[in-house]
């Protein structure tokens, strides 16, 4: 089997922890020729330790779509994913950016028309979606086991973990701070959940409580308030259509004792369902009269593995977009999807800066 050609723009902190030892994972489907970065030094290195100094190195992104590439990885600030997205698809490129889709909406949807006229694949990073509490939970909710989901609660709450490297905290760059940074995540597992992605309207607010502390006890170490200008928490309360209703907490520091990132919660007419930090899943409901809460074991069987080692979701998420693109597959994480994940964090920051709520458009 021929090896597909991947590039990498952008080998930063993501690249580095989570897309480059994936595919190196997978390198006998994948061979990881080119790396691109605005710091070159980073792509030397990169190329070092995932190409054995074999591949080529490049400080300006269109320079690398010029190679006679399968696929390309994005992942830069979100204020440029949109860009380098759509110039990739353009040039015939398949295409797998990290999350968020893009810095806002109007971005998103630039993505998406690239996809459409290109006919090339496009996939997100919410490699949530992969772990098996998760495809659990889902298979239950296509199943009807929940009945019909009219509420939800997105959960993504640190008690001091603000990310202070890199341009996190640069609003310009990043477009936000832990709503579109790990809010992102547990929004976009609660609409796969419920698969339910027409929005009706959304409230919100955002805050800027803690970041002008010095002594942070952050995770971390200290950030530097001059520096912090995204907001340090937000909260969005979704209407959908169907008159569900989401609610959304995104925190990177919030004097709450039970952090709680990447999580959801469903309930439904029929039975609810809660994930739960340490990967636990319990299903609650009633049956024969009598209340019930069950709980998988996701300790054995359906688990993910290849050559006899068990993965992560990082890996399952790249081998899904390799099987797609050679046609053995089908994505996981449609871009129609994420764009609607980042029209509704838009909305959220739209209605914190009015005081009014946002509602949406029917899109033709």
């Amino acid at each position: 089997m021929k090896k597909l050609k991947f590039g990498i723009i952008g080998c930063g902190g993501i690249a580095n922890n989570k897309h480059m030892p994936a595919y190196k994972k997978l390198g006998d489907e994948v061979e990881l020729c080119a790396f691109c970065d605005i710091i070159e030094e980073r792509a030397v290195k990169a190329n070092a330790d995932y190409a054995g100094g074999k591949g080529k190195v490049f400080v300006d992104y269109r320079d690398l779509l010029k190679e006679p590439l399968d696929a390309v990885c994005v992942c830069t600030p979100n204020c440029s994913h949109s860009e380098i997205t759509v110039a990739a698809l353009d040039m015939c490129k398949n295409v797998i950016c990290e999350k968020p889709m893009a810095i806002n909406y109007k971005e998103a949807q630039a993505m998406l028309a690239a996809q459409k006229r290109s006919g090339k694949l496009l996939t997100i990073g919410y490699q949530n979606r992969y772990r098996p509490e998760v495809q659990y939970m889902k298979a239950e909710a296509d199943k009807g086991t929940f009945g019909e989901v009219y509420f939800a609660r997105a959960k993504a709450i640190r008690r001091r973990a603000v990310p202070t490297w890199g341009v996190f905290l640069d609003e310009e760059k990043q477009g936000g701070g832990p709503l579109i940074d790990i809010g992102t995540h547990s929004l976009d597992l609660t609409l796969y959940a419920m698969n339910n992605y027409k929005p009706k309207y959304a409230v919100g607010t955002t805050y800027h409580k803690l970041n002008d502390q010095r002594e942070t006890g952050n995770a971390w170490g200290d950030w530097d308030p001059d520096k912090f200008t995204v907001e340090d928490s937000a909260f969005g309360f979704i209407v959908m259509e169907d008159g569900a209703t989401i609610s959304l907490d995104a925190s990177w520091a919030l004097n709450h004792d039970d952090p709680a990132e990447a999580q959801t919660m469903l309930c439904g007419t029929k039975a609810g369902a809660n994930i739960y930090a340490d990967g636990k899943l319990r299903i609650n409901g009633v049956n024969n009269g009598r209340q019930y809460i069950t709980t998988p074991d996701f300790g054995s069987g359906g688990v993910a593995f290849f050559d006899g080692e068990k993965v992560g979701p990082e890996v399952i998420e790249a081998k899904t977009f390799i099987d797609a693109i050679r046609g053995k597959g089908k994505l996981t994480v449609l871009p129609e999807q994420a764009a609607c994940v980042t029209r509704i964090l838009d909305a959220i920051y739209e209605s914190a800066k009015t005081g009014k709520p946002v509602y949406f458009e029917e899109e033709k």
